[in-house]
């Protein structure tokens, strides 16, 4: 589905909008309405002080679903006071000061020459034999871009982003044998020890029958084992080294480094991003994140970082099954038994360090059979990985955990997790921490347990709601849009973000990244066209053809975003394949919106419709070569003519059009005419509007 337009499917009454000219107010509901005596669907909409607008659906277009950090404090815009158009521009100003510095740190690695890798050879094919399994379509595209960015002259920085278990790390496996051939080190930067243990299990393992030596420096070493792999790695003895960012020290130094991955690199402070910054315009760059990045995002962002989505999940995955239930012995007893009956192992989320032991105590009673053991960030290293390697072993049953599990460890036995307090954990944490099952091909199941007695918060009972609701495979682009912090955004385009996203929404303040970047590379920028088409024909979808309301505004949506006949076309069949034949209303609806396609390829403001003739307004941005447009008025003796307010009055013979439908045919014919007249699309013509004046 195309980007807001899934938001639709969840717009409920009372949830916030933001209209592009109006700014921020509150959906009412979708209603009947006659406007010049035609029946159609209007939404309504409340702003400050109680004053409605009342939005044709053919005019979505200019309307998205508000997604920001707390939107129950968001207040209204008052229609016609001046702040929401100010607002938009303190947001363009300051999106344009941040696409100015991305743009030009991309432009400074593009011109900083970097280690150019060679084509992959036949012993890095064997390798990719050795995969025990089949890439996934988006993984295969991925592995593409990042060999490509290794060959290229430029230092690769590319990030990839990939729901939580859908094989990130063979993507970076395979960057890391390429470099290794090519005879250069490569340094994997992870977030926690646990992480750098299991990295450097999976790392060893995949490279076993392979010359390629891998080592790792961590907490969970001695002083004298770190500094030792730390020699070998100046001396060029150590081909890959994995470690937290106790490998951004300044002690710690490679012979030839050619290759930085990092896993999770939001998870690091400002002073080790400082740090890995220099290294991006020296070295190629691999970041993984599981954070997902919504779609909207990742197009404003094309052409300013490199970025690739692995969306799809790896065959045979099945969905976890997610459960929000209040904290009971017996139900929490019953999922333990049923995971361990099938040979599996559990995790149970504590995140409270000082009440973790009462809880494995409390766990012990219940299922006295189970063997237990406790994991938490404030063990001694050494403990921490005797305790997770026992897990790993399977020697251990059920691992009552704080949130230390949350960064990508990957247990394919462990299929059942409980959280407790779900309640109290952030949208985007709760998703990654469920991602620590369901990573084979058994069932997964979560169990979110909240309190008995108190209540949630309204923010938390909405957390866990969306949680459940996103259960399908690859949700975390829907949880991204919908993480209340928007965390995705942050981390990706720094944390002073959220207050733009607040002042205009997600959505739009993706649509003015994207202007924003077009316009600092002097592409032609066009701001968005939403040509008002008012012709008196009923055009709407009928209630009893498609009865679920979110249904029909999401198509709604879908029409309001077609930009070309085979889209509608499509749209079209896709309703006929699931409505059955489509009524005549439905028909004027796909009429309408072509001919909208049109106008805004003509970037036309309007079009109605009176006694014998049709009124189009062009203003200044519309694309008709002024000479050619003088050239048919003057051929038409009169059938057109350009008034001084910018509006091309054409007339016809209104007893010819005995039915409603040849307004319709009479309307397309005209507009055929119009676009001889388009301007030629490589050209950039600014100030049309003077220039026909002459005419």
């Amino acid at each position: 589905e195309q980007p807001f337009v899934a938001a639709f499917k969840e717009l409920k009454e009372g949830d916030l909008v933001v209209h592009v000219d109006y700014g921020i107010g509150r959906y009412e509901g979708l209603t009947k309405m006659a406007i010049r005596g035609v029946s159609g669907d209007v939404m309504v909409l409340q702003y400050a002080g109680r004053d409605k607008v009342y939005l044709p659906v053919a005019r979505m277009r200019l309307l998205q679903k508000f997604t920001g950090a707390d939107a129950d404090n968001v207040a209204l815009d008052r229609l016609g006071s001046g702040s929401w158009e100010r607002r938009k521009k303190a947001v363009k100003e300051h999106l344009l000061k941040m696409a100015a510095e991305l743009l030009r740190l991309y432009a400074a690695r593009k011109a900083h020459p970097g280690h150019s890798f060679s084509a992959p050879d036949q012993y890095f094919h064997q390798f990719e034999a050795d995969f025990p399994f089949e890439e996934t379509p988006d993984q295969a595209r991925t592995i593409a871009d990042v060999l490509d960015d290794m060959q290229s002259k430029e230092p690769m920085d590319r990030l990839v982003c990939g729901d939580v278990g859908y094989g990130k790390t063979e993507v970076a496996l395979r960057a890391a044998f390429k470099a290794v051939l090519d005879k250069k080190q490569v340094a994997i930067l992870v977030p926690t020890t646990l992480l750098a243990a299991q990295h450097h299990r999976t790392f060893a393992e995949r490279f076993k029958d392979y010359a390629v030596s891998v080592d790792s420096v961590s907490r969970l070493k001695s002083s004298k084992e770190n500094r030792e792999v730390l020699q070998r790695a100046a001396a060029g003895r150590l081909d890959v080294v994995i470690g937290t960012h106790r490998l951004l020290n300044s002690d710690v130094s490679f012979k030839d480094l050619g290759l930085l991955v990092i896993d999770e690199e939001q998870r690091f402070g400002v002073a080790h991003k400082e740090k890995i910054k220099k290294y991006r315009s020296q070295v190629d760059v691999l970041t993984l994140t599981a954070t997902p990045i919504p779609r909207t995002l990742h197009m404003s962002m094309s052409g300013v970082r490199d970025m690739s989505i692995i969306a799809t999940p790896p065959e045979d995955r099945k969905a976890i099954r997610t459960f929000v239930l209040k904290f009971d012995p017996a139900q929490i007893t019953e999922a333990i038994r049923r995971e361990l009956a099938r040979g599996g192992q559990v995790y149970f989320v504590h995140n409270r360090v000082e009440s973790i032991h009462q809880m494995e105590k409390f766990l012990k009673e219940q299922v006295p059979e189970a063997k237990t053991a406790v994991a938490h960030g404030q063990m001694g290293e050494g403990e921490l990985e005797e305790v997770m390697t026992r897990f790993i072993d399977r020697q251990v049953d059920v691992l009552v955990c704080s949130s230390i599990i949350e960064s990508g460890l990957d247990i394919p036995a462990a299929n059942t997790i409980i959280v407790n307090r779900a309640d109290m954990f952030g949208l985007a944490q709760l998703y990654q921490i469920r991602g620590r099952v369901g990573r084979s091909r058994e069932r997964a199941y979560a169990y979110l347990l909240v309190p008995a007695k108190t209540p949630m918060t309204k923010d938390a009972a909405r957390r866990l709601e969306v949680l459940q609701s996103f259960t399908e495979l690859g949700a975390g682009f829907s949880i991204a849009s919908h993480d209340l912090e928007i965390r995705g955004a942050g981390n990706l385009l720094g944390p002073d973000q959220s207050g733009q996203i607040a002042a205009v929404g997600f959505d739009l303040y993706a649509e003015m990244l994207e202007q924003a970047v077009h316009e600092l590379r002097g592409e032609p920028l066009s701001e968005v066209v939403d040509p008002d088409v008012n012709l008196p024909l009923p055009a709407f979808i009928p209630d009893d053809y498609i009865p679920d309301i979110h249904l029909r505004l999401m198509f709604y949506k879908r029409f309001s975003q077609v930009q070309n006949d085979d889209e509608l076309s499509d749209l079209r069949g896709e309703m006929v394949d699931r409505f059955g034949e489509i009524p005549d209303e439905v028909d004027n609806l796909c009429e309408v919106m072509a001919l909208k396609a049109d106008m805004r390829r003509l970037r036309l403001r309007g079009l109605e419709s009176g006694p014998g003739r049709l009124v189009f307004a062009l203003g200044n941005e519309a694309q008709l070569e002024p000479n050619k447009l003088a050239g048919m008025v003057q051929r038409s003796r009169g059938a057109w003519r350009l008034t001084p307010e910018m509006k091309l009055v054409t007339t016809f013979d209104a007893q010819k059009l005995k039915q409603p439908q040849d307004l319709l045919v009479e309307t397309k014919r005209v507009l055929r005419e119009l676009l001889k007249c388009e301007t030629e699309r490589y050209l950039k013509v600014e100030g049309i509007g003077p220039k026909l004046k002459k005419h």
